[in-house]
């Protein structure tokens, strides 16, 4: 079966090691999550899977379908099915809603996608996560509240069909209704991408309720300290990180 699999991560900023050896396989179907507290490096981790040139990989392999992406950049690693919904997304001036879409769509298949065809789905998806059409004319996430640019990031994923999805805390920023309808257009995706990868990184169970990942794990100072199934994600919940305290070191 084809996976995503990260083989003994260390990961540096500068002189200062932020990951120390993270080993993790997720298979086609699987829903991952990754808790930790803040600090813990789990952005980190999705932004060096991602290949921001940033931070800078001391040892270890990241490998989909048994093939490194080491030597692949950002552009590269997207046009294999690599997906990044960002914890803070950027503001794009001058480029819209719209445009990126379509233009990211395009990039990723061999064939062009009608215009007629990119409309009538994109229309279908905001209606789907309550969106207000107008969204698609202005510059991607410029002057968008917290939840639009949740959402924004939640339409991509549902035109791309990435193969390989992480969500960088997906629920930060939204309330409890837009909350819902983030997870719920996630939960989909899976159902209806079967053969996709999901790993969701979160401080909090809240978004997991509806999402219900088969794998947890529990990252601190950088290494992941303990892995089960989705009842670590109410451990976690009901008595916080502390309990790992001593198990890893922080880390900025």
């Amino acid at each position: 079966m084809k996976n995503l699999r990260i083989n003994d991560l260390h990961v540096a900023v500068g002189d200062k090691e932020i990951l120390k050896g993270i080993t993790l396989e997720i298979n086609r179907g699987e829903i991952h999550a990754i808790m930790g507290p803040n600090g813990s490096g789990k952005s980190v981790f999705s932004n060096t899977i991602m290949g921001d040139p940033r931070y800078k990989i001391t040892r270890g392999d990241i490998l989909l379908d048994g093939e490194s992406i080491l030597p692949l950049k950002v552009d590269e690693r997207a046009r294999r099915g690599i997906f990044l919904a960002f914890q803070y997304p950027q503001e794009v001036p001058g480029v819209s809603l719209s445009t990126l879409l379509w233009t990211s769509i395009n990039a990723r298949n061999t064939s062009r996608m009608d215009a007629a065809e990119f409309q009538k789905r994109l229309k279908k998806e905001m209606k789907r996560l309550k969106m207000d059409e107008g969204l698609t004319q202005r510059s991607v996430n410029e002057g968008f509240s917290g939840g639009e640019k949740k959402k924004s990031e939640t339409l991509q994923l549902s035109l791309l069909s990435p193969e390989v999805v992480i969500l960088d805390e997906p629920d930060s920023g939204l309330d409890v209704d837009a909350m819902k309808i983030v997870a719920t257009a996630v939960k989909n995706y899976t159902i209806t991408h079967p053969d996709s990868c999901l790993i969701v990184i979160t401080h909090y169970q809240r978004i997991l309720r509806y999402i219900k990942p088969r794998f947890v794990h529990v990252l601190v100072g950088g290494r992941i300290v303990k892995s089960g199934g989705y009842h670590l994600a109410r451990e976690v919940e009901s008595k916080g990180y502390e309990q790992f305290a001593g198990e890893g070191n922080a880390c900025a």
